[in-house]
């Protein structure tokens, strides 16, 4: 097989946080899938197709890289964020365990910066001792396991970024968790609420989490609770590095 495939991370929206290595892959792809409004971030030039898809298309898309690759193909998967966390790579790799014929394609997965990073260091440091990440999408999970794991997270003191808060088809979904988090007592517990991080209208609110409402997220919004020791040093958030 003489083509190639990249899974890369195009980071939480700003060039400058676009990281060379991907940046050279880019460069000289031939083919780029994609969610749509992130394919829409690679500029077109001659010997370039784009393939944009819509979001819930990712075993699809995963299945037509490869098969361009296979094809000879220089093809770039490309996701928000990094391409490892609830985004393309696994698709990619399912893909890949239901098609043995493509096991021996070079495939590469190239890190970007996640949301969850990117939003922590607009705030401070409160992802600063043990932390977790959840999805609270219930497109490919129960909600009951969402509502587990936030309440397992909850109870174990974690810091909890949650990812895919609310959207317009499921707006009462992050309320829900909202409710449950008050419940397992963590309503004094500071939340960051982190739209757009490094976009042009990146917009950054900290509240209690009893003073939060399922209004101030939508689906471009990074959410971050923080643990029980995290407090605010002026406009800063951070989460001390000994656990009491």
């Amino acid at each position: 097989m003489t083509g190639t495939l990249t899974i890369a991370g195009l980071g939480p929206g700003s060039e400058a946080l676009v990281t060379p290595e991907v940046t050279a892959a880019l460069a000289t792809a031939t083919d780029i899938l994609g969610y749509a409004p992130y394919v829409a971030r690679v500029p077109p030039r001659a010997g370039l197709t784009l393939h944009p898809s819509d979001n819930r298309e990712e075993l699809q898309r995963a299945s037509e890289a490869l098969r361009l690759a296979a094809e000879g193909g220089q093809v770039v998967i490309v996701s928000s964020g990094d391409p490892g966390v609830f985004a393309m790579a696994s698709a990619v790799f399912e893909a890949l365990d239901r098609a043995p014929q493509w096991r021996d394609l070079p495939i590469r997965v190239l890190p970007g910066v996640t949301a969850m990073l990117a939003a922590a260091a607009r705030a401070g440091a409160p992802l600063g001792h043990d932390f977790c990440a959840i999805n609270l999408s219930d497109n490919l999970k129960p909600w009951a396991v969402i509502e587990k794991r936030l309440r397992l997270a909850a109870e174990a003191d974690f810091a909890i970024a949650m990812y895919n808060p609310r959207s317009a088809s499921r707006p009462e979904g992050f309320g829900r968790a909202l409710a449950l988090l008050r419940e397992a007592g963590c309503g004094e517990r500071l939340v960051i609420f982190a739209r757009a991080i490094s976009a042009a209208d990146e917009k950054i609110e900290i509240v209690t989490l009893n003073e939060a409402t399922p209004e101030m997220a939508d689906m471009r919004t990074l959410v971050i609770l923080g643990n029980s020791q995290t407090r605010r040093v002026g406009r800063w958030v951070y989460a001390p590095r000994r656990a009491e």
